[in-house]
């Protein structure tokens, strides 16, 4: 999905390398026939979720989420999966597909802020299927201040530490989110867009 903003081309070629066949989508028509959806994000929540609402985003991601298919959050992608953010006191409702807020890392804590640089995942949920061959205290890359914060714990699919343990992925049903970005997490990140786009293919074929 392209609203302006995001690591377009990165994660354009990432999934390309991950097997599957990549089409920009501008407006939720463009989805409608789509097998797997991914949202990438860099940059601010309100700025994301404003640019989606402009191009009639926000209503063509919550159709394609109730269609079953696979849907892919990254990074500001994944933090608009929830219901808001307290990014530069944001007034922006998110997609709620998630219940639960973003917030910043504890500005006391003794790390840098934003979080830039590989961290390793807690792989909680064994059996989501973007970790499937990814072995537990695998690395992948961040760049970032803040993180959702999900009211019900049965969706975080891995933590990392930093500053504090947090939800680094979530997953439910067909809708998958992650903190990091999986387009720069080399062959991690590459095993698990391959996961993602296998999953896509079998549910097509379903």
């Amino acid at each position: 999905m392209d609203y302006g903003s995001g690591n377009l081309r990165s994660v354009q070629k990432a999934l390309l390398q991950a097997g599957a066949e990549v089409r920009i989508a501008r407006h939720p028509a463009e989805m409608r026939d789509a097998r797997a959806v991914v949202l990438p994000g860099v940059g601010a929540f309100d700025d994301c979720i404003h640019a989606m609402e402009k191009q009639e985003l926000l209503t063509g991601v919550r159709s394609f989420i109730d269609s079953g298919r696979p849907f892919l959050g990254i990074c500001v992608g994944y933090q608009a999966l929830f219901e808001r953010s307290e990014e530069f006191n944001s007034n922006a409702t998110g997609l709620s597909v998630f219940r639960g807020k973003v917030v910043r890392f504890n500005a006391a804590a003794k790390v840098k802020v934003p979080q830039i640089g590989w961290n390793q995942l807690d792989i909680n949920r064994p059996d989501c299927p973007l970790y499937e061959g990814i072995p537990n205290g695998s690395y992948v890359y961040f760049v970032h201040s803040y993180f959702p914060r999900p009211e019900d714990s049965s969706v975080i699919a891995t933590t990392t530490e930093y500053a504090e343990k947090f939800a680094s992925s979530v997953w439910r049903d067909n809708i998958f989110g992650t903190q990091f970005h999986p387009e720069k997490s080399q062959k991690v990140g590459l095993k698990l867009l391959a996961n993602f786009v296998a999953l896509a293919n079998r549910r097509s074929r379903s």
